[in-house]
């Protein structure tokens, strides 16, 4: 399987304050994100961080990215310093990448485009960065853990959504 997360921001006390996520620590928060990363991603997967992983301030990305399962791939976010960037447990790091899943083409990236490759020909654009605050436009969808109740998601689910048609 193949799963898609992003704007975790494990360790930044930030996301409790200003996107309001229910938890009155960050310890409380990021144990919750990794048991539900992990909940769903197994070993053999593969997921796609669409950024904002971790503040630098949050310790040893390598450490963090042991504990979460899955074969990681980064597209990387503003807010992603060289410690998360420059980690080791990732498969690849990339800021844009196109990849076709189940007949369709995917655009990642951080952030979300008014237009992307191949719009007109039915791509999807995936993203991260707004926090569940931005109107998708039609095959559009903020894979973020604001967006997604806290958890990675599945290309599937995304699509039996209404978000983003």
């Amino acid at each position: 399987m193949i799963y898609f997360t992003g704007d975790t921001h494990f360790a930044d006390p930030r996301v409790l304050r200003i996107h309001r996520r229910p938890f009155p620590d960050m310890a409380s928060h990021d144990v919750t994100l990794i048991r539900n990363w992990n909940e769903i991603v197994g070993p053999q997967d593969e997921i796609w961080h669409l950024g904002d992983v971790m503040s630098f301030r949050g310790g040893d990305c390598d450490q963090l990215l042991s504990l979460l399962n899955g074969r990681k791939h980064l597209i990387v976010g503003n807010n992603d310093p060289p410690t998360t960037t420059e980690a080791t447990g990732w498969a690849s790091v990339q800021h844009y990448k196109e990849m076709t899943l189940d007949d369709h083409l995917l655009i990642l990236c951080h952030y979300p485009f008014r237009t992307w490759n191949k719009m007109g020909k039915k791509s999807i654009n995936l993203h991260g960065h707004s926090h569940g605050r931005l109107k998708p436009l039609p095959r559009q969808y903020d894979v973020g853990v604001d967006r997604q109740g806290l958890r990675p998601v599945s290309l599937d689910a995304l699509l039996s959504t209404k978000c983003g048609l």
